[in-house]
């Protein structure tokens, strides 16, 4: 009897754990502020005015989005900058683009991954969600090929974190040469996809209304 009651309450267990992770978030409204905090691709080098991710992923939701992004940001310099961003705006939900520029200055990803959890826990810390976006990690070889794979820490921190992650997205723009205007940052038609592949995400996660 004991071991039939443990049975039991095991399985009352798993099927409270699976009722609390099938739950989505509330939508955030029309007109709600979101910050896009990021380096350049979250400015938008590489394409012209108002075709920056942020903005088109504004005439997309509704939302007004902050776009906070600035050319050769750093996931190591940012943490110094996200507090005040957030108490600038106090968004309903942040979209967090970093990583890039410690590739390309050979930080080793564990010190990338540890500066953005740092940032990923300051904002948490305000009752804030947030989204990562998987930014690929530039190897000669990937760019050749056509092939760039998304940089393993940012699967890896989303799973730790729980926190939902938009993979691949990035890392098809940036193989495929029609989508770029150089070899780190997309041209307004890869912004557009970009945009587009960010919402199709926050779709499956509840943040953006269908």
């Amino acid at each position: 009897m004991p071991h039939r009651k443990l049975c039991l309450l095991f399985l009352l267990v798993l099927f409270l754990a699976a009722c609390g992770g099938g739950r989505k978030v509330a939508p955030i409204p029309v007109g709600g502020t979101v910050l896009a905090f990021g380096d350049s691709v979250t400015f938008g080098t590489g394409a012209g005015l108002g075709e920056d991710y942020p903005t088109r992923l504004a005439a997309i939701s509704g939302w007004k989005i902050v776009n906070a992004g600035i050319p050769g940001d750093t996931a190591e310099a940012a943490k110094a900058r996200i507090r005040g961003a957030i108490e600038q705006e106090r968004p309903a939900l942040v979209i967090l683009e970093l990583g890039g520029n410690d590739f390309l200055r050979r930080r080793p990803e564990a010190a990338v991954m540890a500066d953005l959890r740092a940032i990923l826990l300051q904002i948490r810390a305000e009752n804030i969600p947030v989204v990562l976006v998987a930014v690929p990690r530039f190897s000669l070889i990937g760019a050749v090929i056509g092939g760039l794979p998304d940089a393993e820490l940012y699967e890896q921190l989303a799973d730790e974190e729980g926190i939902p992650l938009v993979p691949k997205v990035f890392a098809r723009i940036l193989s495929d040469p029609g989508l770029k205007s150089d070899q780190i940052h997309p041209n307004a038609e890869g912004y557009r996809q970009l945009a587009e592949g960010i919402a199709e995400r926050l779709r499956q996660v509840g943040f953006l209304a269908k």
